[in-house]
């Protein structure tokens, strides 16, 4: 399951990145825009500020996420983003931090941009901070032998993504012009276990669905002194998060 109030804590820290996506979209007036993994939808509304004239889609795979997205207004859908195909009008696919989850995404990619118009666009962004010392914490601390039975099928490489340039290469051979980058965004974060809490709405996810919840106190517990070894709170109180993210962009030939 999702949390969409453990999700939003963190939002504008999360949001940056899909705004600053949003801005390499050059769609002057778009038919349809869809959101893919659209979260709780509170960035999805933004894109309908951006493209009034526009009818915005929205998926996601968490029912808690889409039950929040339409407390918001959206078209918010229950799906597999596996499953999804675009309708005839649709000039805009996003999909901001969802694509990390779904294996073999880069399939996914080319099938869409063969599926979409000439002119339309794809952009999307995933987490590349999968060797951040964040989630080197977490594994280490699922090997560890009290947690071998309960994370036996822990999925230590979960997630795993291309750097921009396969990404590039891989559209760019779908037949698409494609503009690549990645960002690293220094996250200043305040209060207890901030880095904890941050990665409890995301990464700690396949941990909780594993234990109990006496199990994952402990699991937290644990954890606190690796994320604190790494990322050190300052005399003032402020936690600097490195969060390295990468982003492309591309239309359709």
């Amino acid at each position: 399951m999702w949390s969409p109030e453990v999700y939003l804590a963190f939002a504008d820290h999360r949001g940056r990145p899909f705004h600053d996506l949003v801005s390499r979209v050059n769609a002057a007036d778009p038919r349809r825009v869809v959101d893919l993994g659209c979260g709780p939808g509170n960035l999805t509304v933004t894109l309908g500020q951006r493209w009034p004239g526009a009818v915005i889609e929205a998926w996601d795979s968490s029912p808690e996420m889409v039950a929040a997205a339409r407390e918001r207004g959206l078209d918010a859908r229950v799906g597999d983003l596996r499953d999804w195909a675009p309708a005839d009008d649709t000039d805009v696919v996003m999909s901001n931090a969802a694509l990390q989850w779904v294996p073999d995404h880069a399939a996914l990619l080319v099938r869409w941009a063969r599926q979409l118009a000439p002119g339309s666009w794809i952009a999307m962004q995933v987490p590349g901070n999968f060797d951040a010392p964040s989630h080197r914490a977490v594994r280490e601390l699922a090997r560890r032998d009290r947690w071998s039975e309960p994370l036996r099928d822990f999925p230590f490489r979960e997630g795993q993504v291309d750097d921009p340039a396969g990404y590039a290469a891989l559209l760019t051979d779908a037949g698409c012009i494609v503009d690549a980058w990645e960002t690293t965004y220094i996250h200043e974060l305040t209060g207890q276990n901030p880095v904890l809490e941050w990665i409890t709405g995301t990464a700690l996810r396949p941990v909780r669905s594993r234990l109990d919840d006496a199990q994952w106190a402990q699991f937290r517990s644990e954890l606190i002194p690796l994320l604190d070894a790494s990322y050190p709170r300052r005399p003032d109180g402020r936690t600097f998060f490195p969060f390295r993210r990468i982003f492309v962009v591309a239309q359709v030939r």
